[in-house]
């Protein structure tokens, strides 16, 4: 069965609130329920990932694999500290994954035949999970893992479509993506809906919009639940995963376009990759014409968590036209860069004289728009331990703002909810819940 076109900071010391995450998980004679929150204080994410010895992780990429599921998947890894290889199981480094995104690997796949990992996790997308399927090194390594007890997991479509048709996931309990649970019960798995299930070593989950909170119950499982709460506060998770999402709006303003919204999504190394990929992604899929424009002088950029991109152009070429939308991803690093691109904050200043959409999450509304005046008479929100640079605090609170023309938000955990507001304000609310639905953001 094909799956349809969809879904599919800075390391600075933060203190935040834990979020509510949910696992299923399954233990010899014990009933299935949820883990329960935790409150904790942090005070380094750096030194808390240098206190645990560092666990080996593979997640391999594929022509075709869906970006958000591997970025997001890396990303928290790191954070946790383990040590992850991005591998391409084609025959170059180079992989342009689902709605075009350009993602450079680590190694190839073929070059890790030897390794021992404590896990292996195959992010989703069709072709990406087929061609997962069909590397040969890839299916020794999972079939290796699964033999020797160790730790494997797989999303969307990668569990039906890759784990299933390998025999891994036979008479144990596991989720996909709603449009190939038949195919993953043919493999002799009893399929389930859960958002995220663990049953032995095999953890699976649904789809880009249940990544995060697969990703965080891959901490717990290398780490232990102490450590995933760490590494889940900083990240601004929902607690209630799977409900409509809510975006506050004042001043309301209609947003306009001609034939397709044309978005413009700079990225600089130090860009939080997290969020970049999140907004390239969701709102190519909503059928947007977006721009990945490279404000370094090359199109290749590392963003925070090492992860590296390749934009589509450089910022002076992308800056030659005009953009419906302007957004800003966050990340320390890359809003740094942003503020000091002169090119860039002179294109901002001009989106807003000419009254049209602008937007930034996490850093970047606090250390981009602020100090060149882009939130003057305007509420907004950033990333928590950045509000106190906002001169407006009065509605820092909300997961998502949109006042008028701009519309702001915080941080990794908020970024499908401002992508899916962004949709929205273009196409109204009713796309915005269809595309969070085939994305198992909101429960379908």
């Amino acid at each position: 069965m094909a799956l349809p076109r969809s879904f599919l900071f800075g390391s600075s010391p933060f203190i935040l609130r834990s979020r509510l995450h949910h696992i299923t998980i399954l233990l010899p004679s014990l009933t299935t329920k949820p883990i329960p929150s935790l409150s904790f204080s942090l005070s380094s994410t750096t030194a808390m990932a240098s206190a645990s010895p560092a666990k080996k992780v593979l997640v391999p990429i594929a022509n075709g694999s869906e970006p958000m599921e591997a970025v997001i998947v890396v990303d928290v890894l790191r954070r946790a500290g383990a040590d992850v290889t991005v591998a391409s199981v084609e025959k170059q480094l180079r992989v342009e994954a689902c709605r075009g995104v350009k993602i450079i690997a680590d190694a190839l796949v073929s070059d890790c035949g030897q390794t021992s990992f404590d896990l292996i996790t195959l992010p989703g997308g069709i072709p990406g999970a087929t061609n997962l399927k069909n590397s040969e090194v890839l299916q020794s390594l999972v079939k290796k893992q699964a033999a020797d007890g160790k730790l494997y997991a797989a999303i969307c479509a990668a569990p039906a479509v890759a784990l299933g048709s390998w025999g891994v996931l036979k008479g144990l309990k596991a989720t996909c993506h709603p449009s190939v649970m038949d195919q993953l019960a043919a493999s002799g798995a009893t399929a389930v809906e859960s958002r995220v299930q663990l049953d032995g070593k095999a953890v699976t989950s649904r789809g880009p919009g249940t990544t995060i909170e697969f990703a965080v119950a891959l901490v717990e499982q290398l780490y232990g639940k102490g450590k995933a709460d760490e590494v889940s506060g900083p990240l601004v998770m929902r607690s209630n995963h799977g409900d409509e999402y809510i975006i506050t709006e004042q001043n309301p303003t209609k947003w306009t376009f001609t034939d397709s919204p044309k978005i413009l999504v700079p990225i600089a190394n130090g860009t939080e990759e997290m969020e970049a990929i999140m907004i390239i992604d969701i709102l190519r899929e909503a059928k947007a014409t977006v721009v990945v424009a490279s404000v370094e002088d090359k199109l290749d950029i590392i963003a925070s968590r090492k992860v590296k991109l390749e934009a589509d152009v450089l910022l002076d070429e992308a800056a030659k036209l005009s953009y419906d939308l302007i957004v800003l991803p966050g990340g320390l690093g890359g809003a740094q860069a942003f503020a000091k691109s002169e090119t860039l904050v002179n294109l901002l200043k001009k989106q807003r004289e000419s009254n049209k959409p602008y937007g930034a999450i996490c850093a970047s509304p606090a250390l981009v728009f602020e100090p060149h005046g882009l939130l003057k008479g305007k509420k907004a929100t950033a990333f928590p331990a950045m509000c106190d640079k906002l001169s407006d605090k009065s509605e820092i609170e909300n997961r998502v703002l949109v006042d008028g023309n701009l519309i702001t938000s915080r941080g990794p955990g908020t970024s499908v909810e401002f992508a899916l507001g962004i949709v929205e304000k273009f196409f109204g609310r009713e796309k915005a819940i269809e595309l969070a639905k085939v994305m198992v953001f909101v429960r379908p």
